[in-house]
């Protein structure tokens, strides 16, 4: 597939004009290395690296691992999807966004491997998105959408099967293969049988929190729950509010968009594999 044809239906079927994003002013260390579309708006095409895309294989983000598991297959003219564009560790704090190896982007050129970062467009509420896939993978079926989030909306309000939070957390280890992190400030049983979801970090905003009380709702799943400098106020908040907070870490949260969006590009007649990165304990 012609990789511009490829690129233009990407962003008709998922970037929408009113969605913005950061990272630009936070990849300077390799800013040799982006497209002009990417400095622009920091969004679509990071790396123009194929004229054709014959594969496709995505991830959470581009870490050494994940980058090198690419290059190991000695592949020609493909492209690399990612959620994000820099590398999450929030034990490095306050540089919590990690820029790509230098060394393996040069790579990457050599060897006609393009980069394509959807972040804000692929939280935005839809059939891919990161709080939709995840509701799904914890078999809780996504009713309405919430929080505003640069031009997307990134949260779902959704029903479960399940009656309590402790019922709430097996599942979800169950689906994420490792612990998860409750904070129990409100009560076990879940309100209505309802449940909101934030994928990745944004559990701990405010604003979003405030919609979740107004909905009577009592029980949020996300990626982030560590206590810190950052956080401290939304904890505060969402304990005087008893509001439980359940954490699977950001890549564990947000691996389920990237897995669900493989039938996307199958659909176009591109093989395309999901490569698996390792979660950041430190986020619970």
């Amino acid at each position: 597939m012609e990789a511009s044809q490829l690129y233009k239906q990407l962003e008709k079927d998922f970037i929408k004009p009113e969605m913005k994003d950061e990272w630009r002013e936070r990849m300077e260390r390799v800013a040799d290395f982006l497209s002009e579309n990417f400095k622009e708006r920091s969004m679509g095409l990071v790396c123009d690296f194929a004229t054709e895309i014959n594969k496709v294989y995505t991830a959470v983000f581009p870490s050494k691992e994940v980058m090198q598991n690419v290059l190991d297959r000695n592949e020609f003219s493909i492209m690399l999807f990612l959620h994000h564009p820099c590398i999450w560790d929030i034990s490095k704090a306050p540089e919590v966004w990690q820029q790509m190896d230098r060394k393996l982007l040069e790579q990457f050129k050599e060897k006609k491997i393009s980069i394509y970062n959807l972040h804000v467009p692929l939280d935005d509420y839809g059939e891919y998105s990161t709080s939709t896939t995840l509701a799904k993978a914890l078999g809780i079926k996504p009713e309405k959408s919430f929080g505003p989030y640069f031009g997307a909306i990134c949260g779902v309000f959704g029903k479960t099967d399940l009656k309590t939070v402790s019922e709430l957390k097996e599942k979800f280890e169950s689906q994420i293969g490792h612990r998860a992190s409750l904070c129990k400030y409100g009560d076990d049983n879940i309100e209505e049988q309802t449940v909101a979801l934030i994928a990745g970090g944004g559990g701990n905003k405010i604003e979003f929190l405030k919609e979740i009380i107004k909905e009577g709702v009592n029980t949020l799943v996300t990626g982030v729950t560590v206590k810190n400098d950052y956080s401290k106020e939304a904890h505060e908040f969402a304990q005087q509010n008893r509001i439980n907070l359940l954490g699977g870490t950001h890549y564990s949260t947000e691996k389920f968009a990237c897995i669900t969006i493989i039938d996307y590009f199958k659909s176009f007649g591109l093989p395309c594999e999901f490569i698996e990165g390792k979660p950041g304990f430190e986020d619970l």
